[in-house]
């Protein structure tokens, strides 16, 4: 579920616990209504009707919140990155691409089903071969469904057999992950179907898949693309120039 969805779940939420308080409180407070649901729920509707800019200041102080919360779990994920380096830079069997001695690394956690991670393939494609000292390591992060899991474990499985790059951008070109996609991405990368399939099974994809969701969680990655440039951490899609950006934030402050 997005942020934005959450926030609006919350917003009903909030809204549906403030009505049942009003209605208690009108019961304990009116005796003569009693237990007159159906009376005091007319009453509390027809308030929030005549006010309702309360539902809107609820929903800004809940923003708020959100926002406060966001921005303290994101700072404590920052303060995190330095020790999850080594996990962050070391790729997965072939899972990687441009230089391999670059002096930056830029890892990527991505979703085949993510339209914000394929927004960005052509400005991390275009930094690959615009940088020769760039190095990028593919995390596979599936977290919109099954069908996002599944596709993970092919990748990663092409990646055990060099082929990671065609798989990855197969998939990405196709409309999401699914049987047919899956099956297609394969053909084009030149993938056994039954081959990969054994070791898209194997305890070694899934426990670097297991790997990636709590390096995500550790860095508070709650959606698609993110980013760990050098030692800083972006979240959501980003253009060329902004990819050139925290490359070059992350050069001055090696």
């Amino acid at each position: 579920m997005t942020r934005s969805k959450l926030f609006f779940a919350s917003s009903l939420l909030l809204a549906a616990v403030l009505g049942g308080l009003v209605v208690l409180g009108l019961q304990a407070m009116l005796p003569g209504i009693g237990g007159n649901k159906a009376q005091v729920e007319r009453i509390v509707h027809g308030y929030l009707l005549e006010n309702p800019s309360i539902l809107r200041d609820m929903m800004e102080k809940l923003q708020q919140q959100e926002n406060a919360e966001t921005a303290k779990a994101q700072d404590s994920a920052q303060a995190a990155v330095p020790a999850a380096l080594p996990a962050l830079t070391t790729p997965f069997a072939s899972a990687w691409a441009g230089n391999p001695n670059g002096d930056v690394t830029v890892s990527v956690f991505m979703d085949y089903a993510c339209g914000y991670c394929r927004a960005s393939l052509p400005g991390l494609a275009e930094l690959i071969a615009k940088d020769p000292n760039v190095r990028v390591v593919y995390r596979e992060y599936p977290v919109l469904g099954e069908a996002s899991v599944v596709a993970a474990r092919f990748a990663l499985a092409a990646a055990q057999q060099g082929k990671f790059r065609a798989f990855h951008d197969a998939m990405f070109a196709s409309d999401g992950p699914s049987n047919a996609s899956i099956s297609d991405a394969l053909a084009k990368a030149g993938l056994d179907p039954a081959a990969t399939q054994k070791l898209a099974n194997s305890d070694a994809v899934a426990k670097e898949i297991d790997a990636n969701h709590r390096l995500g969680v550790k860095l508070a990655m709650n959606g698609t693309p993110a980013w760990v440039v050098g030692k800083q951490i972006l979240y959501g899609a980003r253009d060329y120039q902004a990819l050139v950006d925290a490359v070059a934030i992350a050069r001055k402050t090696k």
